[in-house]
């Protein structure tokens, strides 16, 4: 009996609640009373705290370089040049709206990478957000309506507010890479989008246009990922590399490209040195 009295007593002693002795009410104390009162709420604000890099604080960019600094145009349409040994060559027209206008240089202290960003056609005020202008009036340049960056490995000789001439930049006979965005086609069918050949259209044959088969059975159950189906077909973003200069036409402010570049009349153009590996970018 005597143990199982001291048995007992000691269950009690252990259930029994302790008194908590709480800090006095400072600035280090008032954390570790905090951690007490909700230590739900405290661990998650330490999960939540940003992980900052022991080396830098600044992200790490991932971007493709450039060849060297690039302009913007507006694509005005195609026409024929007859070359002066009679040759003629079918060429794109790109005129030039006011712009060009470095906005910001960007470097690796700053920013992480070395970059500069350019400012295309003028608009009014009223077309821009506060935010916007803001970074506009801080470089001292008119308000304009498409910025673009252009990676470079290095940015000596760029100031903010500095105008790039298209003549300074280019020369007649330099290729370069061309981008816009494509005419958009909306939905389209396989034939269209993807050249598919169609089905007999006479002796009792009942697949004309559709597209047919797009996987086996059991095996694999499923339509691979990538598979060439109908679907919407243009509008997006489109690069024709190593095009040639033809012509440079200071009197109409226009330049005159070899081939087609994407897009439809007035669409805007991103115009860069074309990118030759161990010639004018680094083979890493």
């Amino acid at each position: 009996m005597a143990v199982t009295a001291s048995l007992s007593c000691i269950r009690l002693h252990n259930l029994s609640p302790k008194p908590q002795h709480f800090p006095s009410h400072s600035s280090s104390s008032s954390l570790s009373s905090s951690f007490i009162q909700n230590p739900l709420q405290t661990h998650l604000q330490l999960r939540l705290q940003p992980i900052r890099s022991a080396k830098s604080n600044l992200p790490v960019i991932q971007m493709s370089m450039e060849a060297g600094v690039g302009v913007m145009g507006t694509k005005l349409g195609m026409m024929s040049y007859f070359e002066p040994d009679g040759k003629v060559v079918p060429v794109t027209v790109v005129g030039f709206r006011e712009g060009n206008i470095v906005t910001q240089v960007k470097t690796e202290a700053t920013d992480g990478y070395n970059a500069v960003q350019v400012g295309y056609r003028r608009v009014r005020d009223r077309k821009l957000t506060k935010p916007e202008m803001g970074h506009l009036e801080k470089a001292g340049t008119i308000p304009m309506r498409h910025l673009q960056e252009f990676r470079l490995v290095a940015v000596d000789g760029f100031d903010p507010n500095q105008k790039l001439v298209f003549e300074e930049l280019f020369n007649e006979g330099d290729l370069v890479d061309v981008s816009g965005t494509t005419i958009g086609k909306g939905f389209q069918g396989g034939i269209k989008r993807h050249n598919f050949k169609r089905g007999p259209m006479t002796h009792g044959s009942k697949s004309h246009r559709a597209l047919g088969s797009i996987g086996a059975g059991t095996t694999p159950g499923h339509v691979y990922k990538g598979k060439k189906m109908p679907g919407r077909m243009g509008g997006t973003k489109t690069k024709i590399r190593k095009l040639k200069i033809v012509k440079i036409d200071n009197d109409l402010r226009v330049v005159m490209i070899k081939g087609a570049v994407p897009g439809k009349p007035g669409n805007l153009l991103r115009i860069t040195p074309a990118k030759i590996v161990g010639k004018n970018i680094p083979k890493n």
